[in-house]
């Protein structure tokens, strides 16, 4: 994946910033499989996307063929789920839950995960939460609710 200079509005600094583009993200989830299959060494980001990628074996078709997954559509008309958006918020999840970023997340994490019996069961309902968020947030216009998003996540465990 690529990475992109950024100017920072407030300093006028040029700060790297990962901005990857969707087919930079296909094609990233596309190698990952690849290297899997061919028991070739992982960055480790890829190694953290192996495991996702592990615990989804109904996506290997479409990781197979990097070109055909840049290309392919993924709407809700079709009612499947994107598969790399689907692999991409595991990977945000898991890294959110590592640093506590939204503070108070990997506690709301491990509730979840205890009530749900699966780190992985759990992702899938917190996947629910970071897209209302993302929703709330692209509706709203304003910065994304951190608060809200754990206040979810704990609801979801309370149930």
């Amino acid at each position: 994946m690529r990475m992109r200079r950024t100017v920072s509005s407030k300093t006028g600094e040029n700060p790297v910033m990962f901005a990857p583009t969707q087919h930079d993200v296909r094609r990233f989830f596309c190698e990952a499989s690849r290297k899997i299959s061919a028991r070739e060494p992982l960055t480790p980001l890829e190694a953290l996307a192996a495991q996702w990628i592990d615990q989804h074996p109904e996506y290997r078709e479409d990781l197979a063929d990097a070109e055909a997954a840049v290309a392919a559509s993924y709407t809700v008309e079709e009612g499947r789920t994107n598969p790399f958006l689907h692999l991409s918020m595991h990977l945000s999840i898991s890294e959110q839950v590592s640093i506590d970023q939204p503070r108070g997340i990997k506690q709301a994490f491990e509730l979840l995960a205890a009530k749900r019996g699966s780190a992985h069961d759990a992702h899938h309902e917190m996947m629910e939460c970071l897209g209302e968020m993302i929703w709330a947030s692209q509706r709203s216009g304003l910065p994304p609710d951190g608060q809200a998003y754990i206040d979810c996540v704990r609801r979801r465990a309370t149930r």
